[in-house]
């Protein structure tokens, strides 16, 4: 096993803070810490920046976002060095994150006007004299606190989609990734520098909170369930609505017919990948007795060529939270003593912030490790009967963020019953990479969608616009309507409305 300096938390120093890699405990940079009257007057700046922003068609937006892309392109090499060193993802990896995000970046720019544009609307038949059309405008500015684990792809899933639809941003990244934070807004600069659009604040808890007092007009928040109700309770005070992105404890479906190779392919990459620190991770496999054993030989044998550590050929790296390692052993252990079995790993798997596979069976559903959100390289995986009791113990979690079902006949059939915000059929979270797709949870795993149209709209509020084209024959909203008017009104609610009995 690789031994590795305990990374501590990072080191407040009045003003400013350290951020220190989880691979090596060497300090990677030094950021200031942003006080409530630095949010304010940030806040400030964006406000003025948002109606510049606001004013520019949607071409003109979408012309500045292309060239945001290109710079995140010519320095793909610099900032997956960057994502590796604050938070330890091996730098391949590091890139495909890179990618992805720019697929949904193109997409927001290139169909903002498509999704938000005014688009007329059909009258009633009692209201044919108006001419009805609805618009989505933007907020103005969006706050955007991000998280550590993907710290590129899941907070540009706010950013881009506030951007394309016309808001100013102040963005807080993790105190953990500072830096990739610095860098997309001063690539962002770059591009566009007429005006400070997207503004860039960093520190911790404290800093996070007085962005949410601020007075932006929403907060875009990716994170735990746990800080996301704090959040939530401090963007009350202002009535400042939120987007909740939380945690998960998404689960993979193996039915008796799936394609079992593909299937433990799938299981080890959603499990494992990035250490297991993913909200859409699989953490949870229900596999049909008939195919149980071979499903499990295939995980394990795959999982254990999965190896953790800071050398440039190891698959994953280290748990970037020091916190988050005694989660990891807590869950393990707790498997263990309720009669769960590592078929492979187990406590020894951990040594400093690297941690190894661990792949857990015959774990009660009560445990820790399935119940609650380990975020970390393990896989617990459990023999059901049938696909309906797998359904039920998918649907018993608390949270309901994403899921996988590896099946043929009733693949389909299996996702739209199990209650999550979506659903990859024989290949692992696909959904998230779709750009006109919607990306949400439900439950404890939050609320709101980013992607997709459903992610510009976030961003924006519907406005209706109604234009009286010729006077109404029936005058209806008067104090001089008649009673011939009523009459008229009478009969015809009749006609409309009065037929459907059946």
């Amino acid at each position: 096993m690789t031994e590795t300096p305990v990374r501590k938390k990072a080191v407040r120093i009045d003003t400013a803070f350290d951020v220190t890699s989880p691979a090596t405990g060497d300090v990677v940079g030094t950021f200031p810490i942003h006080t409530e009257s630095d949010v304010a007057a940030t806040v400030a700046r964006a406000r003025v920046a948002s109606q510049w922003w606001a004013s520019l068609s949607f071409p003109q937006r979408a012309a500045r976002l292309d060239r945001w892309r290109s710079e995140i392109v010519c320095g793909t090499a610099e900032l997956a060095a960057l994502i590796n060193s604050e938070m330890g993802k091996p730098v391949s990896d590091a890139k495909l994150e890179i990618a992805m995000a720019l697929e949904h970046l193109a997409w927001a720019g290139k169909n903002a006007s498509k999704v938000l544009g005014s688009r007329s609307v059909p009258s009633s038949l009692m209201t044919l004299n108006q001419a009805a059309s609805v618009e989505f405008p933007p907020l103005g500015v969006v706050g955007v606190i991000g998280p550590w684990n993907y710290p590129v792809f899941t907070p540009l899933g706010s950013v881009s989609f506030a951007l394309a639809a016309g808001n100013a941003v102040v963005f807080k990244p993790s105190e953990y990734t500072p830096g990739v934070g610095a860098w997309l807004v001063a690539a962002f600069g770059r591009a566009v520098p007429e005006q400070p659009v997207l503004q860039l604040l960093t520190g911790g808890a404290q800093t996070g909170a007085a962005l949410c007092r601020s007075g932006v007009d929403k907060i875009g928040f990716t994170g735990s369930t746990a800080t996301g109700k704090k959040v939530m309770a401090t963007c009350a005070e202002t009535l400042t609505p939120v987007l909740m992105e939380c945690g998960g404890k998404d689960a993979l479906i193996v039915d008796s017919d799936a394609d079992i190779r593909a299937a433990a392919d799938a299981a080890v990459w959603g499990g494992l990948s990035n250490a297991g620190q993913t909200c859409l991770a699989v953490e949870r496999i229900y596999v049909h007795e008939a195919v149980y054993d071979a499903f499990v030989t295939e995980v394990v044998e795959r999982s254990a060529k999965i190896h953790a550590g800071a050398p440039s050929g190891s698959k994953i790296g280290p748990i970037t939270m020091p916190s988050q390692v005694d989660v990891i052993r807590r869950h393990i252990a707790d498997a263990l003593e309720q009669g769960g079995r590592a078929v492979l790993g187990g406590l020894n798997t951990v040594a400093g912030q690297f941690v190894q596979p661990t792949v857990l069976v015959d774990v009660p559903e009560t445990s820790l490790a399935v119940t609650e959100e380990t975020f970390g390289p393990t896989l617990t995986i459990a023999k059901v009967a049938d696909m309906d009791t797998a359904i039920e113990l998918v649907n018993a979690s608390r949270y309901g963020l994403g899921a996988t079902v590896f099946a043929k006949k009733n693949a389909t059939d299996i996702a739209r019953r199990i209650r999550v915000g979506g659903v990859g059929i024989n290949a692992f979270v696909a959904y998230a990479t779709i750009p006109s797709l919607p990306l949400g949870g439900v439950g404890q795993s939050g609320f709101g969608r980013v992607h997709g149209p459903e992610g510009l709209k976030e961003f924006t509020y519907a406005k209706a616009i109604t234009r009286q084209r010729f006077p109404s024959p029936l005058a209806l909203t008067t104090f001089a309507r008649s009673e011939r008017t009523d009459s008229i009104v009478a009969v015809a609610v009749k006609l409309l409305h009065g037929r459907t009995r059946s």
